[in-house]
């Protein structure tokens, strides 16, 4: 017959600690009053067991004479106190008990209590079990000190029942008392040599110290790095090093750890993600190879996960401010331990967006972007734009936008520019995606016809004719998957990009976020749908009507549209003149002060409005702009200056009859008026670009060299031709070659050297050879020695200028 299982299970460790504390404390005061009523029983049980002897037993008989009188309540209290100390509390032998068992049945009539009427048998069932357990508890003297028992289950024979006991061990407080001085005695003089301890002993200790720990780290990392599947249970002891206890080189002892465990998952981490077995999986017999890899697998998913646990508690700890019980890494410390956490975090989330857990470090690193710490913030901002730029397929990408759109709808919108801002850097482009899927899917060559009839016999071309034909439909199968997934992907992820931005345009037009949200939408205006174009021209107009944008901004908003217009767009039957005059009416605006930057916005949308769009131009448009262009590079620094001219240039080559503004002669009716802000009606024919005059003598060379070339009409060939590193760049990257914001100048400025002495004549040899003579006699000659009499001086040159006077 099998034995039958205990069906109740011992409560396992996590599940004590989810017991609430309330229950705890039910437990330990339901435990306290539980022993509080055993004493209470076995007082109770003792009171009862000294009356019966009182009863019994006396030790000194009562008169007969007065057998009623009662003694006084003191004498009794005293006879009661004195038994309870003669409480026996040993055990007593065999022999004794016997002994004092005869004793108790021979009672005399004197020792009897005659106050009570009942007969001798009456008490022998009742009260004589109660002395006999009395008798049987050995006596001491007073003199023993008391001693505590651990009652024990009784034990019954014939003679009754007998209780069991044992003594609880007493420590003394002597003993107790000495031992204490001892450990406070080794504890001073452990203290004592710390406190003596000097600055520089202590730096010497504490250098000596690091190094041991730095030794253990490489010692533990290149074990791992060795053979990881062997060794993978050397990362806990590792991670054992991030509890480092040591006040004199915690703080940098875990700095170390962090850094060291994110190098080591970046190396031995598979290039596959790993999945949980099934129970039929680990049911099944396998080799010791398999058995091992699982092992590996399995310890380093778990030390993985209890390592971003590790750092995402060291980060809420920082944001918490919260004071470990151990007060071994102070406040001060808690910055920079999370700031290695976080850059931690994010090589992880660079490094392994395929492995287990990229989705709980997108979660950790998203919130720390709108952080106010402006570094943590930087470096999480830079490790999402990084992510988006390797990401081919889209998938860790598409993650991280999710999270972003959430986070940025739960703050209200109320977020930092920079999170929208790495929209930007997402590859969504159409010819990216056929790229990608050339590079994953190379085509393969076949054989041609001429090099099977070389080669092959006409049973293996056949052969070969249907492998090549079943390895094109398998090929063509796969890429078409691949480039299905990403467009999916692709299309997912631009759907919350621009939920994003127009949540963002109907409900915080006056957000910090707009410039972004208008900057995203200029450049992937190309993939949205054409049925929301007429909409949003309308509200990018709304805006730049409304007066609430900066320049920036209203220029950002151009651009957009401009954008939308010059890809599907093309289609609609849309007029845009409302933005041409918008930038044409501010371009003044711009100047060499703090609005500088605009210039490469402006420069985006001239190429934009004008060069791409040059069939929809016309070409009084095209000469007003062109006018206002130089006007505008009269005041500005010289990178804008060349960007603006480059500008020029281009639609000069684009709108050839242009170069009737090099004439000074009127081509038409009417007057030039450049305060008027309409490009077409403004006479601009009548006009000469002799700010180019000017701009010949700048002090920059480029730009000198930009307005000589156009006034000689911008010719391709020629002196006046520009040099290829100057024709062939755009204008935006001639404003970024040459600008000054390094507070460099390019081209550097030649340094200005002294004229030299070796190039002219030297003084003497203009004088005649006798005057040379003469001069270099006299000055050798040496002057005689004279007192010098200041007074005789004087009087002699007045008595000279007398005599002069009166001739």
């Amino acid at each position: 017959m099998k034995a039958r299982r205990n069906k109740k299970q011992v409560p396992s460790f996590r599940k004590l600690i989810k017991t609430s504390k309330v229950k705890l404390e039910n437990k330990l005061k339901n435990k306290q009053f539980k022993q509080q009523s055993t004493i209470k029983k076995y007082r109770k049980e003792q009171r009862k067991l000294r009356q019966a002897v009182k009863d019994a037993v006396s030790k000194k008989p009562i008169p007969l004479e007065d057998p009623k009188s009662k003694r006084p309540v003191k004498r009794m209290e005293r006879e009661e106190e004195e038994e309870e100390e003669a409480l026996p509390l040993d055990m007593m032998d065999e022999d004794d008990l016997q002994l004092m068992k005869d004793l108790g049945q021979k009672a005399s009539f004197l020792t009897r209590d005659l106050s009570s009427s009942e007969p001798v048998h009456i008490k022998k069932g009742k009260h004589e079990s109660v002395i006999e357990k009395y008798e049987k508890v050995p006596r001491t003297l007073q003199t023993a000190p008391e001693k505590e028992l651990i009652h024990l289950l009784p034990i019954k024979d014939q003679s009754g029942i007998i209780p069991q006991a044992r003594e609880k061990p007493v420590t003394d407080v002597q003993q107790e008392e000495e031992a204490e001085e001892e450990l406070e005695d080794e504890e001073e003089v452990i203290e004592d040599p710390r406190q003596e301890l000097t600055i520089e002993e202590h730096v010497i200790e504490r250098k000596k110290k690091l190094q041991d720990k730095k030794i253990q780290i490489a010692a533990l990392a290149s074990a791992i790095l060795s053979d990881p599947e062997s060794h993978i249970k050397k990362l806990k002891e590792l991670r054992s090093m991030l509890m480092e206890q040591d006040p004199d080189v915690a703080v940098t002892v875990r700095k170390l750890v962090i850094i060291s465990l994110m190098e080591l998952f970046k190396d031995i981490t598979p290039s596959y993600k790993i999945r949980p077995l099934t129970e039929a999986e680990k049911s099944t017999k396998i080799r010791k190879e398999t058995q091992k890899l699982r092992e590996f697998e399995e310890g380093l998913v778990s030390q993985y996960k209890f390592y971003l646990e590790n750092l995402e508690q060291i980060v809420k700890d920082w944001k918490q401010r919260k004071l470990k019980k151990s007060n071994v890494v102070s406040l001060k410390a808690y910055k920079g331990l999370a700031e290695v956490a976080v850059k931690s975090l994010c090589e992880l989330l660079v490094a392994l967006p395929h492995f287990n857990f990229h989705n709980n470090i997108i979660v950790l690193i998203v919130p720390l972007m709108n952080d106010g710490s402006k570094p943590v913030s930087a470096m999480c901002c830079e490790a999402v734009k990084k992510l988006f730029k390797q990401d081919k397929l889209g998938q860790a990408s598409l993650g991280v936008i999710k999270v972003i759109s959430g986070f940025v709808k739960g703050r209200n919108y109320e977020v930092r520019p920079e999170m929208l801002k790495t929209f930007l850097c997402l590859r969504i482009k159409e010819v990216e995606v056929k790229k990608d899927t050339e590079d994953i899917n190379k085509p393969k060559r076949f054989m041609t016809f001429k090099e099977k009839r070389k080669t092959l016999s006409r049973m293996q071309r056949k052969w070969k004719k249907a492998e090549e034909k079943l390895e094109r439909e398998l090929r063509e199968a796969e890429a078409s998957e691949s480039t299905e997934k990403k467009l999916k992907l692709h299309t997912e992820t631009l759907n919350i990009v621009f939920v994003t931005y127009f949540r963002i345009l109907k409900k915080a037009q006056k957000s910090p976020l707009l410039p972004a949200v208008l900057e995203g939408l200029a450049k992937f205006a190309h993939l949205i749908n054409v049925e929301f174009f007429d909409d949003l021209l309308v509200v990018l107009h709304t805006l730049i009507e409304s007066g609430e944008l900066s320049y920036q901004e209203s220029l950002h908003c151009v651009q957009t549209a401009f954008h939308i217009l010059s890809g599907q767009g093309d289609v609609l039957n849309i007029d845009p003149m409302k933005f041409y005059t918008h930038l044409y009416k501010t371009l003044f605006t711009l100047h060499a002060g703090a609005t500088n930057d605009g210039i490469e916005i402006v420069l985006h949308c001239l190429d934009v409005m004008l060069s791409k769009r040059r069939k929809q131009v016309s070409h009084q448009r095209a000469l007003a702009f062109i006018k206002r262009l130089c006007t505008l590079a009269l005041q500005v620094l010289p990178n804008s200056s060349i960007g603006l001219l480059a500008t020029t240039r281009i639609l000069m080559h684009t709108f050839p009859r242009t170069d009737l503004l090099l004439d000074n002669e009127s081509q038409g009716s009417g007057v030039f008026l450049p305060e008027l802000e309409e490009p077409e009606y403004c006479n601009a024919q009548n006009t000469a670009l002799w700010e180019l005059h000017t701009l010949r003598r700048h002090y920059h060379p480029i730009v000198r060299r930009f307005a000589a070339h156009l006034l000689a009409g911008a010719p391709s060939e020629g002196s006046e031709a520009l040099k290829p590193e100057l024709s062939r760049r755009s204008a935006v990257e001639l404003f970024e070659t040459y600008s000054m914001a390094a507070m460099t100048f390019n081209p550097p400025v030649e340094s200005s050297h002294s004229k030299r002495k070796d190039k002219f004549l030297p003084g003497d040899s203009f004088l005649n050879e006798d005057l040379n003579q003469l001069i270099k006699r006299y000055c050798n000659e040496a002057a005689p020695e004279t007192p010098l009499d200041f007074a005789k001086c004087l009087e002699s040159s007045s008595r000279q200028y007398r005599v002069n006077g009166l001739s």
